[in-house]
């Protein structure tokens, strides 16, 4: 029998060996399409701010890495006599790069106290777009208030307290009392960079998120290039301004970007498209067509030169205090406000960006972030970096934080700040494993039966090493 145990003790060990490669070898975390899983290769970034202001106007300075620029966003390429779009917001990096590098940033004066406590966390709601059980779009376009009354396909950005069950994506507070929550300023401003459809005329978008992330009143510094009925651009390039008709495929893709060339289309060197051209293969023109924004959507302007130089972004935006817009936050010396910032980079959009945790910024009061006083109409810039960390927060939303399967619901319940038990990088792994959980909770329940398989066969491998010997007999 003890020949026969030996054969039996490799057996069992292979058959392990084999099943804890199968349930642990291959692995679980990797990028799946599919689901809107991409996983990015650093879960963390380094960002670099500093702020300043005078009587009147208010300047922020934001500065990062990144290898290369992106600001090629949203084109349409001439492929096979169609006009073929490239760059709708993709699930991870666009492979071509035509999508933009992104800043933003989040503003409250203390009317959303959860903000300063758990930053962008609390708009992240139920069933949000690219998220793996995003709502889908016949739902929200069936929804009688943000399907048809805003004309949304999709769950944005939204704050808890404009839901009746912030757990539920549709549970939204009747119009009166959303009006209501806005006028109380209830809402968090949101200034929006944007490397391709703004920075180029000198504009950063200008934003709020309530109930929904909305643009704000006014003209935005793009439009949509697109004529529907033909299937091809309103606008192209003029050529007699410019000295031609289109960009060239060959340099979108090896996103070859000239600061003093022409990477955009703007209305001010724009004609009607001319269907008669002699398009080539490869042609591309910009499906959005820049402009000057207006009114409270065009508040924000870009100070100086926004460009990347030997591998850094160098951003600076301005914008007056106070705009007297209902849709804005307003700063005031000695004031004491919340801010939280994200980074889009390498051609990602949508949630898969790097996000920071909230920081405070005090205009002559104590704060994370000291406001320097410019004098003479613009900043010296002489005070030091602020710096900070961004991370991938992965698909953790407001509902999961505050129900049973978090364990920190009670401390979120009492308002402790999430600084006070996370760093960032905890907080990016916890993204990650959050996006797997199903698959690593299918992992630990097989590598549990490939244990007990294991050991099962170690039993019956030993068993009759342990018999008893019979008096004048063998084993």
């Amino acid at each position: 029998m003890r020949d026969k145990a030996i054969p039996l003790l490799l057996a069992g060990g292979l058959v392990g060996l084999g099943l804890a490669w199968v349930t642990q070898g291959s692995g679980v975390i990797h990028d799946d399409p599919a689901r809107n899983l991409y996983i990015p290769d650093q879960l963390t970034m380094p960002l670099q701010v500093k702020v300043a202001h005078d009587e009147e106007r208010i300047w922020f300075r934001y500065r990062w890495a990144t290898e290369r620029p992106h600001v090629f966003h949203d084109m349409l390429r001439y492929t096979d006599g169609e006009w073929v779009r490239h760059g709708a917001s993709p699930v991870g990096p666009q492979p071509q790069g035509t999508y933009e590098d992104r800043v933003t940033m989040l503003v409250d004066d203390g009317s959303v106290p959860d903000f300063g406590r758990y930053g962008g966390y609390i708009t992240v709601g139920d069933r949000m777009r690219f998220f793996s059980d995003e709502a889908t779009a016949e739902a929200v376009t069936a929804h009688p208030y943000l399907g048809e009354s805003l004309g949304q396909t999709e769950v944005r950005k939204h704050l808890p307290e404009t839901r009746r069950d912030a757990a539920q994506w549709d549970s939204v507070v009747d119009e009166p009392q959303l009006a209501a929550q806005q006028t109380s300023g209830y809402f968090l401003d949101l200034w929006h960079w944007r490397a391709g459809r703004s920075n180029a005329v000198g504009m950063s978008d200008d934003q709020w998120v309530g109930e929904h992330r909305h643009s704000d009143a006014g003209r935005g510094p793009y439009t949509t290039n697109w004529d529907a009925e033909n299937a091809r651009p309103q606008w192209m390039f003029d050529p007699e301004d410019t000295g031609r008709h289109a960009l060239s495929w060959e340099d979108v893709t090896a996103e070859r970007v000239d600061f003093d060339d022409l990477y955009y289309l703007a209305e001010s060197f724009a004609v009607p498209f001319d269907p008669d051209h002699d398009w080539q293969e490869g042609d591309v023109i910009p499906r959005r067509l820049l402009r000057e924004g207006e009114g409270s959507r065009g508040d924000i302007r870009v100070a100086g030169d926004a460009r990347w130089a030997e591998g850094y972004w160098d951003v600076t935006l301005v914008r007056d205090l106070d705009t007297g817009q209902p849709d804005d936050k307003a700063f005031a010396p000695q004031g004491r406000y919340d801010l939280a910032f994200a980074v889009h980079r390498n051609a990602t959009g949508s949630r898969w960006h790097y996000v920071s945790l909230p920081y405070s910024l005090g205009l002559g009061r104590e704060a994370d972030i000291l406001a320097s006083r410019a004098t003479e109409g613009t900043p010296d810039w002489s005070q030091p970096w602020f710096d900070l960390m961004l991370y991938y927060p992965g698909q953790v939303d407001w509902p999961l934080l505050i129900g049973e399967a978090h364990a920190g619901a009670e401390d979120i319940a009492a308002g402790l700040p999430v600084r006070a038990h996370h760093h960032e990088r905890q907080l990016a792994h916890y993204g990650v494993e959050m996006e797997f959980q199903d698959a690593i909770r299918r992992q630990w329940a097989l590598t549990l039966i490939a244990g007990l398989l294991l050991l099962a066969g170690l039993f019956i491998g030993l068993l009759p090493a342990f018999r008893r010997r019979h008096p004048g007999g063998t084993p």
